[in-house]
Parts: C-alpha cells; sequence; structure tokens
C-alpha cells in the first residue's frame, strides 16, 4: 500500500478526500501538476469555510500502481471512515477497478478524460468524452485540412481500444476512413513496428491514444522518422508538460483537444494562473488540462456535498443535476453526472499550445 498507517487515522473534525493521481509510470510525469492543482483548490474550499463547516484535506494515493492495488487501497480508506470522498486523475482500467468497491459507499469524482459510457451510482465525471472531444476535432481536420485517411496509436487497454472504434465510425462519418491501428504497453519504448505501420499505410494523419511518457517517446520517435512531413497528430491527452517533454523539434504539426488550455485567454484562467503561481511560485510544473482537472475534481465534489448537506451518496446523487461550480473552465454544472463543458481545439507552438476554435 502507499498510504503509512497513520493516514487511516479517522477525523470527524475534518472532510477527507482520497486524491487519486499517478505518482509512477507514464503518466507520472504529470502527477505533480495534478497535485498542485487539487491543493490549490482545496485551500479556496477552506478559505471560503471548508466542506459543511469542517476543513477538506487531502489523502494521496499513487494511482499509478497496478489498479487492483488502487482500489484495495482505497477501498481501505472508506471502509475505516479515513475518507468520505474520492477524486483525482487516473486511467480509466483504475477507474474500472475503484468505482465498483466505493462509488455507492461515497461520492467519487472522477477526472481524466475517458471513453464514456460511466454509469456506476456515485460517480461524476468532470473531463472529455469522445463524442464531444474526439469528433469535432477529426470533423473540423477533414474540413479545413482535407485530412480523410487516419492511423490509430494507443496504449492496450480500455479507454484507447474503446475510442478507436469510436474513431473508426467518426471517421466515416467525415467521409473518410481509419486505415488502421495498433495497440503498444504501457511505458512502452519500442516503436519501430508502429512506425513501419504508419509509413507503409497511406495514412495522412495519425491519432495518439498514448499516456504521458508513452506520448512524449513516440513524439521524438515519428519526428526521427520523418512522418511528421507527411502525417499531422491529433491526441486527445497531451498537455504542455506532455508537449515540453517532447522538445519543440517533435512536435511539428502536432494538435491537441481538451476543455483546457493554460493559453486560453479568459477572465477565469488568467485568475487561475495567478492565483496558482502566487502558491507554488513560478518554478511550479506547467499548468495543463490533466492537472487542471485535479482542480475541477475537488470543486465538483466541494459543491456536491454543499449541495446535499450530507455526505451521504445516495443524497449527494439525488440533487447532482442542480449543482453549479466555477474554476478556470468557466462556470460548469452536471448533466447525468458529466460536467458540461467548451472543448477547444489547439496545436503546438513552440513549448504551449496555441487555441484555434471551439469545437
Amino acid at each position: 500500500m502507499t498510504a503509512g498507517a497513520s493516514w487511516f487515522t479517522v477525523d470527524r473534525g475534518v472532510v477527507s478526500v482520497a486524491l487519486v493521481y499517478p505518482m509512477r509510470g507514464p503518466a507520472g510525469m504529470f502527477g505533480p501538476s495534478c497535485e498542485l492543482c487539487a491543493q490549490l483548490a482545496v485551500e479556496e474550499v477552506n478559505q471560503r469555510g471548508g466542506v459543511l463547516g469542517r476543513e477538506l484535506r487531502l489523502v494521496p494515493v499513487d494511482g499509478g500502481a497496478p489498479p487492483v492495488e488502487v482500489a484495495a487501497e482505497v477501498e481501505a480508506l472508506v471502509s475505516v471512515g479515513a475518507v468520505q470522498g474520492v477524486t483525482g486523475w487516473h486511467i480509466s482500467s483504475v477507474r474500472q477497478a475503484v468505482a465498483p468497491r466505493i462509488a455507492h459507499r461515497v461520492p467519487y469524482v472522477y477526472t481524466a478524460l475517458y471513453e464514456g459510457g460511466e454509469r456506476t451510482e456515485g460517480v461524476f465525471l468532470t473531463s472529455e468524452t469522445p463524442d464531444a472531444q474526439l469528433w469535432p476535432a477529426m470533423r473540423l481536420l477533414a474540413g479545413d485540412l482535407g485530412v480523410r485517411r487516419w492511423f490509430v496509436v494507443g496504449n492496450d487497454y480500455v479507454w484507447p481500444r474503446r475510442t478507436t472504434r469510436a474513431a473508426y465510425r467518426y471517421a466515416l462519418r467525415g467521409g473518410g476512413r481509419v486505415v488502421g491501428h495498433h495497440f503498444l504497453p504501457l511505458a512502452a519504448h519500442d516503436f519501430a513496428e508502429v512506425l513501419r505501420r504508419i509509413e507503409r499505410s497511406d495514412a495522412d494523419a495519425v491519432l495518439m491514444l498514448l499516456v504521458g511518457a508513452d506520448a512524449v517517446r513516440f513524439n521524438r520517435a515519428f519526428a526521427r522518422a520523418g512522418l511528421d512531413q507527411r502525417c499531422l497528430r491529433l491526441s486527445t491527452l497531451m498537455d504542455e508538460n506532455m508537449l515540453l517533454a517532447s522538445g519543440v523539434a517533435n512536435t511539428r504539426r502536432l494538435f491537441s483537444t481538451a476543455g483546457f488550455f493554460a493559453g486560453l485567454v479568459t477572465q477565469e484562467n488568467l485568475d487561475f494562473h495567478g492565483a496558482f503561481a502566487r502558491r507554488f511560485g513560478l518554478e511550479a510544473p506547467p499548468l495543463g488540462s490533466l492537472g487542471e482537472s485535479c482542480y475541477e475534481g475537488v470543486m465538483l465534489l466541494a459543491a456536491l456535498i454543499a449541495e446535499a448537506g450530507t455526505l451521504d451518496v445516495r443524497a449527494v446523487e439525488a440533487s447532482a443535476d442542480v449543482v453549479t461550480y466555477g474554476g478556470p473552465r468557466g462556470e460548469l454544472r452536471l448533466r447525468r453526472r458529466h460536467v458540461r463543458q467548451r472543448i477547444y481545439l489547439a496545436e503546438a507552438d513552440g513549448l504551449d499550445f496555441s487555441v484555434l476554435a471551439e469545437l
């Protein structure tokens, strides 16, 4: 277990929330941003009086561990009353392991973009799904840049596999087609075979469904192979931390779609940048959609509990559809357990993303 014995102490004077985020593995590279964004949200909630008049606290859990281990740790925290809620960014295979064991007992706000279709009682979702994120981006790139032939490369687990099936449908709907796909294990380093397959195909675009450091290594290998001269890349999981690690030379014609980019010029985003810099300094990890999602998760969880007036998950579920909350993405509300929000398409521009359009 990641948690030490002291974390299992029950303090009835606070509301404790398990923050499940990656401390290792391919996604570990943006884990520090997840942690700091969640911490900032907790401090803001506590400055406004906390939750149900009690201080809000985070209990960190390593979401980069094997899913069965994460689920066992979170369930243990819930079972002894050490946490009254769960949130955080972690991959879908972790969510699928955790949700059946705890979501009917405490509210669980999942912040990662995912494949869609989650209906477990007590699970609420703040991030993007393919119908709102991928399909509009593919349609725009087809219309504006003439993209017709896609090759999909992803990690081998539920989110990339189900999103790939959606991509086949979306490509046909937009007048194109997917010419091939290839799945790689998490923590992949060898991209020779998939690069050969892309090179031998007639693809003019690559859909990347790779996590964290895997996407970084793929970007570097893709550029070394010269494929960036022929194919653009589109990712639904690519933040500023991953862009920085990839390097400017390896992100030519790289597009990303998300509900948040650090470069968005909105008052809410400017306020968020200011608060983050004042709290953590200019040397803090870059802000991006993946870390920022954990800020959203804390804020939504606090709003859900406040609206229900109780920690009881059934009451939280019953009142969820009237919940609204504000943050860097603007004023948001839930509908059928999912946050409704604006989605953007951006293109890599040096070490930042330039937002091109709202989808």
